[in-house]
């Protein structure tokens, strides 16, 4: 495959200058760095809004959020200006014996807005730091529970939950896991719901919560052993945009308690407004035992997680010092308070504007606008939660046979996209849309047209 005329080399180009300094020095992140030789970076000079714009002056719309992260766009002044405040009275601090105004009111804001019966807050840096946490916590739960013998998780097939080692022990994605394995624990992997997998004539419900069938035999055979189930609600992103059923939350959080399990629920990449509520959790109308968030707590600003868990965990913990029962996890950057200070600012915006009602809005019109992509000979599925849609490419739609992952097609719609000013990053074949919240709807027609164009050129032999 040839690389597209808008990467033909231009030493004298503002892009090619700052691109050769980065390949001197740089290796970036999910990246086979190879192929830069042939496919140039796109060095980024400034954001504004759905749009982010190179040293040479063209602009792209971030379809992706930047990797999920970006809710109210780019340069979002109202969060720029909170942090600006911010950088004259506090910086950091470290956060153990000592505290700080945005970390403290950020958590009482989290436990405010979150779903009933959470208590406490624990932060950390990034999605996989705060899944670290939960894992272990629930794990040290037990065993200060007089349980020791509750070792291992279940997790959903397809299911991804970071790279850290313990964040990648319960993720199921062969790209990310297979290198690593004999680092990795061993988890019980339980077939995931996802509807994409349904019988012909089968609803997204039936399918969801026959699949609960699945879990119920593995709880039934391992509980004794098992800390807690992990999942991503409705939507197991970095596994290609797989989506399922709220019923099928509201029967595992039923399954969980029948046979005393504890049930992280992985919101990182869903949480803040991307499932059409502010958590997805809410559709199902549970409270997981632990509740990870990250990606959108900040609006993209500034990396800052955190773990939200209950009473009855946080009781577990509470003793004197000598029992040895304390949560001696920590990151240097705990709580920091221009982190926190972004996502107060985040969380001020749903608060005093109608988010989740604009974006209802938004995701009918994107749902309207891929719809014909369906009915695409080389389209499997269109399907869409709020604000996330994905379309899966297929060789064969009949039968739903995939192109070879060699022939990298999603790479080809990648690049085709840029070529007319539109960030897409398909995972594999499978190409999304998470754009930030303040995209208009000439701005979805405008995304929706370069991926269809884009998909055609990805599956032209």
């Amino acid at each position: 495959m040839t690389a597209s005329p808008m990467f033909d080399a231009n030493l004298d180009s503002a892009n090619s200058l700052w691109s050769a300094r980065d390949l001197a020095v740089l290796w970036h992140p999910c990246t086979q760095m190879h192929d830069h030789e042939r496919i140039p970076l796109t060095p980024i000079a400034r954001g504004d809004g759905v749009w982010l714009i190179d040293h040479d002056g063209r602009r792209y719309l971030d379809a992706i959020s930047s990797w999920w992260t970006n809710l109210f766009g780019h340069a979002n002044p109202r969060i720029g200006a909170a942090l600006k405040d911010q950088l004259d009275r506090l910086e950091h601090v470290i956060f153990a014996g000592f505290s700080h105004e945005p970390a403290i009111r950020l958590a009482e804001e989290l436990l405010r807005v979150a779903p009933p019966g959470l208590a406490r807050v624990f932060y950390a840096d990034n999605g996989s730091s705060a899944v670290e946490v939960a894992l272990k916590m629930s794990f040290h739960y037990w065993r200060n529970s007089g349980q020791p013998a509750k070792t291992r998780f279940v997790a959903l097939t397809g299911g991804y939950h970071g790279e850290t080692l313990g964040a990648l022990s319960v993720t199921d994605v062969p790209l990310y896991r297979a290198t690593y394995a004999p680092l990795l624990g061993d988890p019980i992997f339980v077939v995931s719901p996802d509807c994409h997998m349904r019988e012909d004539g089968e609803d997204w419900r039936t399918h969801s919560l026959r699949r609960l069938a699945d879990m119920h035999a593995a709880l039934e055979r391992h509980a004794h052993e098992v800390c807690a189930v992990i999942v991503e609600p409705l939507v197991q992103c970095a596994g290609g945009m797989r989506m399922y059923h709220a019923a099928y939350l509201t029967g595992l959080r039923r399954l969980c308690d029948e046979f005393g399990v504890h049930l992280i629920a992985d919101e990182i990449a869903v949480g803040f407004g991307r499932s059409g509520t502010l958590f997805a959790c809410e559709q199902a109308g549970i409270t997981p035992d632990f509740l990870c968030l990250s990606k959108g707590l900040t609006g993209g600003f500034l990396p800052l997680s955190a773990v939200l868990t209950t009473a009855s965990v946080y009781a577990a913990f509470y003793a004197e010092y000598t029992s040895g029962k304390a949560f001696l996890h920590s990151h240097s950057y705990t709580g920091n308070a221009l982190a926190c200070r972004a996502a107060l600012e985040t969380l001020a915006i749903f608060r005093d504007e109608p988010v989740l009602e604009r974006n209802r809005v938004l995701a009918a019109h994107l749902a309207a606008k891929l719809a014909p992509l369906a009915a695409h000979p080389h389209v499997a599925e269109v399907r869409q939660t709020g604000m996330i849609a994905a379309v899966e490419l297929v060789r064969d739609k009949a039968t739903r046979v995939p192109f070879a992952a060699a022939e990298r097609r999603g790479l080809r719609a990648y690049l085709h996209a840029l070529t007319r000013g539109v960030l897409l990053r398909p995972l594999g074949d499978v190409i999304y849309f998470m754009p930030p919240y303040v995209i208009t709807c000439d701005e979805i027609d405008l995304m929706v047209a370069v991926a269809a164009e884009s998909i055609e050129a990805a599956v032209a032999n």
